[in-house]
């Protein structure tokens, strides 16, 4: 998978202030906001800044955190997991393999099978509708 670069100048043209603040400065739509927390649509979450594939609607479940959450990616390959230390907490961010754009974080209190809570921002996501479960 090629990695994607761009200018500042590009992201800004290509994304929305408010996908810009949450992709490419690592900045957190409030909670119970976005338009995926509750989407239940059939089909594929990808990344804004590049279209990577990173989520299934079949693995998607309801934290009730208020943003979209799902217990694996697509491809584990497709996202990467970093330590952040920010506003005095300990997590782990979940970023695009891709393209380097924030997505939200992981944590460790998910459902089975994985056990895991991917937690991302609407703001980093489109959505592909399928006409079945993915």
């Amino acid at each position: 998978m090629a990695k994607i670069n761009k200018t500042d100048a590009e992201w800004q043209a290509q994304l929305s202030p408010q996908e810009y603040y949450v992709a490419r400065q690592k900045g957190t739509e409030r909670a119970f906001t976005g338009r995926y927390w509750d989407h239940n649509q059939h089909g594929i979450y990808r990344c804004v800044g590049c279209g990577t594939a990173l989520f299934a609607s079949d693995t998607k479940f309801d934290a009730g955190c208020g943003w979209p959450s799902y217990f694996d990616p697509i491809n584990p390959e497709n996202v990467r997991e970093e330590k952040d230390t920010s506003h005095g907490m300990l997590r782990t961010e979940v970023i695009c393999n891709v393209c380097d754009s924030h997505l939200g974080h992981v944590f460790p209190d998910g459902p089975p099978p994985t056990g895991l809570r991917y937690c991302i921002n609407s703001l980093s996501l489109t959505f592909e509708p399928v006409d079945h479960q993915i």
